[in-house]
């Protein structure tokens, strides 16, 4: 017998399964359908596996480097099948959690691949999902009233590059590498590639990274992206930028070789594996949306602010949809996206406000515009900048490279944009995306007592900067 179900979601990542936890919320009867494990690439891919991985690497490295604080020490190894354990304990761990959150709302969860159908005895829109099963058993047929398309992304790479598990490597393969190579080639300098960039040279493996433009982490501030790449040259990661990898000369012989075009000329790397890393594609394949209305425009389903498509029943979230491809940005879509179909009037997400952040050591967080786009913009802008070496906590801590920079605008004072690299930066952003959600000023922000000695007192100290203002600098 087939299932009605007030909303289907197909795809159980950060997007999906948040939006069917705030539906079922809301009082509907949902099912999520995926084809993989709950959680998604998030969790099982993505943020949390690396993350666990890049929090072992700053283990090992503090630990070298423990003399430092008094702390003698001696045969310091790494055991990276133990790495990997622990990082599997957490991401099951997490799993769990999404397993039990999903009986808690009793939320139906389909365990196969979903597609969209057209018109047919069940519905006269588009939207019936068949269910298919890797072991061959009979499809299902759901009937949702609603349908959220959450299926999210997959990583891109490079015709000619082609991934091979071995030498040539996605992140998702990477995750699961079972002992580290002693060097390796990074294609791409973007967030990702700079995460496994700095993860990989704390554990010891000589890190080449090769950039097409000629700047690493081309989305950052260029003060931010400058000051990444100076620390991690300090680590011993190489930069070529301004660079084209040429796929038709890769060679792999117990290692890897390629080529690059830079400057007219071509250059030779080698290493024992590469690491693909130019971004990520939509997962949009065979997932039933030409039996619709669904306008699909480079590669990403057209929405509009409430995520509708074009069938206004179905909507679309998360990384399928492009935008910012980040977890939290998909979660709250989601949200957006499932009240919208209650008729609860959600507010528009403005991703002005959306802080993003890199788990690089040392981290990286943002929020608003960066100068540069500030004065492409119109704006006559102010800025304030404060480094970590003058905030007492950071010299404790033992990480006192970095800074903040806050960008205002002069006529009006609105807070524009606050950039920030060194220790725990991505812990600390979140005062600054209520500082935008709320309008607020760099004034406004100085006057907010911050407890001494933090870390957060950097904040204060860079608001106070953009008037010339501060006090330990």
């Amino acid at each position: 017998m087939t299932k009605e179900y007030d909303l289907v979601v197909l795809g159980g990542g950060t997007g999906g399964y948040v939006a069917a936890i705030r539906a079922s919320q809301l009082g509907m009867n949902v099912a999520v359908v995926e084809k993989g494990k709950l959680g998604g690439t998030c969790l099982h891919k993505g943020c949390i596996p690396s993350k666990a991985l890049l929090r072992s690497a700053e283990v090992f490295k503090q630990t070298k480097e423990a003399e430092r604080f008094g702390i003698e020490t001696s045969n310091i190894k790494l055991n990276f099948d133990k790495v990997q354990d622990r990082k599997q304990d957490v991401v099951n761990t997490l799993h769990q959690g999404v397993q039990g959150l999903m009986k808690k709302g009793k939320i139906d969860v389909f365990e196969g691949f979903g597609r969209i159908l057209g018109p047919s005895i069940f519905s006269p829109m588009p939207g019936t999902i068949s269910i298919e099963y890797e072991n061959g058993e009979e499809n299902t047929m759901i009937v949702p009233k609603n349908v959220l398309v959450a299926t999210g992304s997959k990583p891109k790479s490079l015709p000619g590059l082609e991934i091979d598990g071995v030498y040539v490597m996605s992140s998702d393969e990477a995750l699961e590498m079972e002992q580290l190579p002693s060097s390796i080639v990074i294609v791409g300098g973007g967030v990702i590639g700079i995460e496994w960039a700095s993860m990989l040279a704390d554990f010891g493996v000589e890190v080449t990274v090769i950039e097409y433009l000629d700047q690493i982490l081309p989305t950052e501030d260029d003060m931010i992206a400058k000051e990444v790449e100076k620390l991690l040259k300090k680590k011993g990661v190489t930069f070529v930028k301004g660079a084209k990898v040429l796929p038709e000369t890769l060679q792999i012989n117990n290692g890897i070789s390629v080529q690059a075009e830079l400057n007219g000329q071509k250059e030779s790397f080698q290493a024992e594996k590469m690491l693909v890393s130019v971004g990520r594609e939509a997962n949009t394949s065979n997932i039933g949306l030409e039996n619709t209305d669904i306008v699909v425009e480079k590669g990403y389903i057209q929405t509009n602010k409430f995520y509708q498509t074009k069938e206004s029943h179905i909507y679309a979230i998360g990384d399928v949809i492009g935008g910012m491809q980040l977890a939290h940005v998909a979660s709250h879509e989601g949200i957006v996206a499932v009240e919208h179909m209650a008729n609860h009037n959600p507010h528009p997400i403005n991703y002005d406000q959306i802080p993003t952040c890199i788990y690089s050591n040392p981290e990286v967080a943002s929020v608003g515009l960066t100068e540069k786009q500030a004065k492409e913009q119109g704006f006559d802008i102010k800025v304030g900048k404060f480094p970590f070496k003058a905030i007492g906590k950071a010299l404790v801590y033992g990480e006192s490279d970095g800074f903040v920079k806050i960008i205002a605008d002069k006529q009006t004072e609105d807070l524009l944009g606050v950039h920030m690299i060194g220790p725990h930066v991505t812990d600390m952003i979140s005062e600054a995306g209520l500082a935008k959600v709320l309008d607020a000023t760099p004034w406004e922000i100085s006057q907010s007592i911050h407890p001494h000695p933090t870390l957060s007192e950097i904040m204060g100290e860079a608001a106070l900067a953009v008037d010339g203002l501060q006090i330990h600098g």
